[in-house]
């Protein structure tokens, strides 16, 4: 980020490497929440090569660039869809504001782009304007949208919208699923009867569930990724305001700490 990039500046300007500006260093790292482990694995790999050396602050940034790269390359991966059992069933979770809906109009776009056919399932039946967001992204993507009151079963939905699916032959079903505190028990009781249900119809399913993380979130983010990673078995993660934050790095601590 801008804010990273303008920290790093100040502290390496015609300076020499010593313990003093490692410190700042892995502080600064620190702050943009890549994690104490992944900061400290940065500065001992720079001290490593540099101390006592002049650098400067972009022979820093390119440094932790390939370091960061390391963490991130082996968890990369793209989307993959199994369609092997139809429809592939793609789960979004996280909590309250987290760009779930969003996330779910996006995917439904770029996977109609590339022909396939996709269902849409209101799944967050606690807020009316999830539905009709998912409305209006089901009619740009010619996607029917399983809904119900609001209030109703989101587990007796999702059965509901699998069986339409296969009886559709629909290639994909995105369902979107209320915001839920990771601890809020009642609420995470619900995620794990949707997954059962589904499970009944396809022991497969979900094939996909991406956990929604607002970057802005910071460390409790961590916490948010190992609660929904047990009950929901995230397999992806989408990190949503990266744009506005300078505290992106926690997409580093996370693929450094789950393999994600």
């Amino acid at each position: 980020s801008s804010q990273l990039t303008e920290n790093i500046t100040a502290v390496f300007t015609k300076r020499k490497l010593d313990e003093d500006t490692l410190q700042e260093l892995e502080d600064i790292l620190i702050q943009a929440d890549l994690g104490v482990d992944t900061a400290m694995n940065i500065t001992d790999a720079l001290a490593s090569q540099r101390m006592g050396k002049d650098i400067t602050d972009e022979e820093v940034r390119e440094f932790m660039a390939s370091e960061v790269e390391k963490v991130l390359e082996p968890v990369a991966a793209e989307l993959e869809l199994d369609l092997d059992h139809t429809p592939h069933v793609m789960l979004v979770v996280g909590v309250n504001g987290s760009g779930k809906t969003t996330t779910i109009g996006k995917l439904s776009q770029k996977l109609y782009d590339a022909g396939f056919s996709t269902m849409l399932v209101a799944g967050d039946t606690f807020r009316a304007a999830a539905i009709e967001q998912l409305k209006i992204w089901g009619e740009r993507t010619q996607s029917p949208v399983v809904s119900r009151p609001l209030g109703s079963d989101a587990a007796g939905l999702a059965f509901d919208a699998y069986t339409q699916a296969v009886e559709e032959n629909r290639d994909v079903m995105l369902m979107d699923t209320a915001g839920r505190l990771q601890n809020k028990t009642e609420l995470m009781d619900e995620l794990e009867k949707i997954i059962r249900v589904l499970r009944k119809q396809d022991p497969t399913a979900p094939h996909t569930v991406l956990l929604t993380l607002d970057a802005t979130t910071g460390q409790n983010a961590l916490n948010q990724v190992e609660i929904f990673k047990d009950v929901a078995g995230v397999n992806g993660l989408v990190m949503t305001k990266l744009d506005g934050t300078a505290r992106g790095g926690i997409m580093v601590a996370i693929a450094s700490k789950f393999k994600l």
